[in-house]
């Protein structure tokens, strides 16, 4: 029980549950959490059985505060959450656990090499497997979640191009990882609400990909920007952004790239209200799909495209042109064929639906389709959800029926716990 462990924690270190409080929010700012808890969490935590989850950037701050992994505290930890502490050793002056600390959090350390060392392909393959854990990361919890890992990683590369020994084909491998890093990193920023930083990693991004003549990366970059810029109400700016991109296809991308690319110009045209060529440009996402499923070598940035993406893309084309009705069966559909590594985007898109049916007059539905979201939204750290679940219950609270009145009443709850 977390009462037997956490409030001995805290007692141990000298808080009462009001100074704990303070700490928390001292360690939260030192380590760059996105993470706040409040009196009645704390009590739960130390009261209920089980206790609830704390919530990733929660984990964080308790684990750089006590130096000990959640598990330790008295939780029930999935397994993809657990987080193992390094051995705690000095360098000269430096204590590492502390260094752990200000990266932001015992899971999401990255240690840095040592000046001078040499850089081999080992380390490139350990690094790629860390962008993959990132991947993971933001898909199934969100940007907040995956914010401080990404910069982490970022800090180490830098650290290896700059102070490391290797050879060329090492350094190249590092700067195309760097690029990656940044061009995602735009997208968790946005994802965690953070629009200027999901900017200006774009932006490094993009004059990564050109210093270094990789099309394939500005590509991807030139595809982020122009789904920033819709979500940031730039239209004409993510119309340019997905032009761009296409005049690199004719040398440099096959249908898949093709293929996502359809995808960015239909919600350009959407944002700018130009209903028929986004229609032009889901015909062609359709027509290069079978052709893109059959592609081999296909980069990885393009590969989750395919019924799912077409499918939204084709709902949010008929919300857009008033036909919520029409939009329902492909939201749906896009719901249903998310796979179960995606929760982020799963409670994303079915909150979509729920808002959607609530628009189309189909309460009871919509009701129970945002009771899904709310019980994984606990765990999920995305700034998008949390504008969708808040949107859900302003246009809920408008409806008089008891299910909207007990939906809106759990929408509230929500967003008090989070």
């Amino acid at each position: 029980m977390a009462r037997s462990v956490l409030a001995r924690l805290r007692r141990r270190a000298g808080y009462t549950q009001e100074t704990f409080l303070a700490a928390f929010a001292d360690w939260a700012s030192r380590i760059r959490a996105d993470a706040a808890v409040g009196v009645r969490q704390l009590r739960r935590w130390e009261s209920e059985d089980p206790p609830p989850l704390p919530h990733p950037g929660q984990q964080a701050v308790l684990e750089a505060m006590f130096g000990i992994p959640l598990t330790e505290m008295g939780f029930t930890v999935p397994e993809y959450r657990t987080s193992t502490p390094a051995p705690a050793r000095d360098h000269g002056s430096v204590h590492r656990r502390q260094f752990i600390a200000d990266l932001g959090g015992v899971g999401v350390a990255v240690a840095l090499p040592v000046p001078g060392s040499r850089v081999g392909m080992a380390d490139v393959r350990e690094l790629r497997g860390k962008i993959d854990g990132l991947y993971r990361l933001d898909h199934g919890n969100g940007g907040r979640a995956a914010h401080q890992q990404a910069h982490a990683l970022l800090e180490r590369i830098g650290f290896q191009l700059s102070g490391g020994v290797h050879l060329e084909r090492v350094t190249v491998q590092l700067h195309a990882m760097l690029g990656e890093i940044h061009c995602h990193l735009g997208w968790i920023a946005h994802d965690a609400g953070q629009d200027a930083e999901a900017r200006s990693s774009v932006l490094e991004a993009m004059a990564a990909a050109r210093m270094t003549g990789d099309a394939q990366l500005e590509m991807r970059a030139l595809s982020t920007m122009s789904l920033l810029a819709v979500d940031q109400h730039r239209p004409w700016e993510a119309a340019s952004a997905v032009s761009a991109a296409q005049s690199l296809t004719a040398r440099h991308a096959g249908d898949g790239v093709k293929l996502v690319l359809a995808l960015r110009e239909a919600r350009a045209a959407l944002a700018g209200a130009d209903l028929a060529a986004s229609r032009r440009a889901l015909s062609t996402a359709v027509a290069l799909h079978d052709r893109a499923a059959e592609e081999s070598d296909a980069p990885r940035w393009v590969r989750f495209a395919g019924p799912v993406e077409i499918d939204y893309a084709t709902g949010t084309h008929y919300l857009q042109a008033g036909q919520p009705q029409a939009a329902i069966p492909f939201l749906r559909a896009a719901v249903n064929g998310l796979a179960a590594g995606y929760a982020r985007n799963t409670a994303l898109y079915q909150a979509r639906l729920a808002t959607v049916m609530l628009q189309a007059g189909e309460i009871e539905e919509a009701c129970a389709q945002m009771t899904m979201v709310v019980a994984q939204a606990h765990a999920l750290t995305s700034a998008r959800l949390t504008s969708r679940l808040a949107n859900f219950r302003q246009a809920a609270a408008g409806v008089d029926t008891a299910t909207a009145r007990d939906t809106v009443a759990l929408l509230e709850s929500a967003a008090e716990a989070r």
